[in-house]
């Protein structure tokens, strides 16, 4: 019996850590911290988490501070307390990196809601997410919104009444305040993108128009266009981030990408096809006082990566490019739409920047006027600044960027919260020079004119506005 014990004591003696791999042990807890705070603090992804995550990492940075200095209080010797004082020191670092980047957080909050010139300058270019609508009051009277996006979130349990009453609220704080009205935007693409439904009706995609055939096509959808357009005029919204004239790839898309689908929301692989149905969609949208939005330019169709989450190009095969950027062109023409841009690469014509954020791409091409340029002069918007492909290099390098290229309209929205760095950013940077003076200018002028035009045709009536045929 003696025997056995001895053997089962030097049995556990030899699987027992030895003090070096404690200390590894040890140190996995504040490495995985540090990685979480230095990548994932305040991620866009994960808005649900910010109001507790602060907490929750300080809280753990301080139980393993606690073990260090335990561990340093036991230790018997200089050589002993050395792992336990650098762990303990290492926390102590850790935990000032949170505490100040949630400082640095609030204090770009704080500075863009005490308002100032350049901050009204450059807000007037943001649409912006938000989590109620007490939140986004202020920014509205102050002039340090452009406009609001809506969706399932800030919707949640209110009818279709009490969502016109607090949009009309805000329009009328914004018209007491001599300000512009406010873009109220919405993702209402019909089949599986329907962020406002079952608020509104649902309805199929524009894709399923092609399954009776080609009769009619234009007919049915202007019509669509225009039922689609009451319900959410009905609501107080005034821009729809619809149609996608992106080209149906082939298959069922990339395993990678996980978000984007635009295989289950793009019309057609036909350029011809999806031009005739977008151009006649955009009209009816637009009779019933809704401004379309094509998307996503320059085309998702052949893009290989999820932009929500990576970095992503297109090649420069000037055959397919052609087919790609028919449809935004004829239909931006046909139908007046505004236009968002995808944050893809065109490597060949801007190798810095996507398209979002290219001014290459948005003034030698879009603008230009005369040669290959394509004199489009409405208005041009970002797809969210949230996501990973432009998100991981800055979020306020990338709406400096936007708006330094001449894009009107940034848009903010999954995560409402990255609206403030992306701002106060924008407002330093117009005032240390940074934003170009006169594409700005021309930008805010666009807009004025967009709202000049658009009161000139409310009050003539419905009847100025382009109808579906008979």
């Amino acid at each position: 019996m003696l025997h056995l014990a001895q053997l089962r004591f030097a049995t556990l003696r030899r699987f027992r850590p030895a003090a070096w791999q404690k200390a590894a042990l040890a140190w996995i807890a504040p490495a995985v911290l540090t990685f979480v705070t230095v990548r994932y603090f305040r991620y866009p992804m994960l808005p649900a988490l910010h109001n507790v995550e602060a907490l929750v990492l300080l809280l753990a940075v301080g139980c393993c501070a606690g073990f260090a200095l335990r561990s340093l209080r036991g230790a018997a010797c200089r050589q002993d307390k050395l792992e336990p004082g650098l762990r303990f020191t290492a926390c102590l670092l850790l935990f000032g990196l949170i505490a100040g980047e949630e400082g640095w957080f609030r204090w770009q909050q704080y500075q863009v809601l005490q308002g100032s010139a350049a901050m009204e300058r450059m807000g007037r270019h943001f649409i912006v997410g938000f989590r109620d609508f007490g939140d986004v009051k202020p920014l509205a009277e102050r002039g340090l919104i452009g406009g609001i996006y809506l969706t399932k979130r800030n919707i949640k349990n209110m009818s279709v009444r009490s969502l016109r009453r607090r949009i009309d609220e805000l329009q009328g704080v914004r018209r007491h305040a001599g300000l512009p009205p406010l873009f109220v935007m919405a993702d209402q693409e019909g089949g599986s993108i329907s962020h406002l439904s079952p608020l509104i009706e649902p309805m199929p995609s524009l894709a399923s128009l092609l399954v009776d055939g080609m009769e009619n096509l234009e007919a049915r959808a202007c019509d669509y266009g225009e039922r689609q357009g009451r319900a959410l005029a009905a609501l107080g919204v005034n821009m729809n981030l619809s149609p996608v004239v992106d080209l149906k790839p082939d298959g069922k898309g990339d395993w990678t990408d996980w978000r984007t689908r635009i295989e289950r929301r793009a019309i057609a692989a036909d350029p011809r096809i999806v031009t005739r149905v977008a151009s006649a969609y955009g009209t009816g949208l637009a009779a019933s006082g809704v401004q379309p939005t094509v998307k996503h330019f320059p085309g998702l169709g052949r893009v290989r990566g999820d932009t929500h989450f990576v970095q992503a190009s297109l090649t420069s095969d000037p055959v397919a490019r052609a087919a790609d950027w028919l449809p935004f062109r004829e239909v931006t023409a046909n139908t007046g739409a505004a236009m968002m841009l995808a944050h893809v690469h065109l490597p060949d014509i801007d190798p810095r920047a996507p398209a979002s954020l290219s001014r290459v791409l948005v003034q030698d091409i879009l603008r230009k006027k005369g040669g290959n340029g394509w004199n489009y002069q409405g208005l041009l918007i970002t797809d969210d600044l949230n996501m990973g492909a432009v998100y991981d290099e800055g979020i306020g390098r990338a709406a400096t960027a936007a708006l330094d290229a001449g894009v009107d309209l940034v848009l903010v929205s999954y995560d409402h919260d990255q609206y403030y760095p992306a701002l106060y950013a924008a407002a330093a940077a117009w005032r240390q020079g940074d934003i170009d003076t006169g594409r700005e200018t021309e930008s805010a002028k666009r807009l004025d004119e967009y709202w000049t035009e658009n009161r000139a045709k409310a009050a003539a009536g419905m009847a100025a506005r382009p109808r579906c045929a008979d």
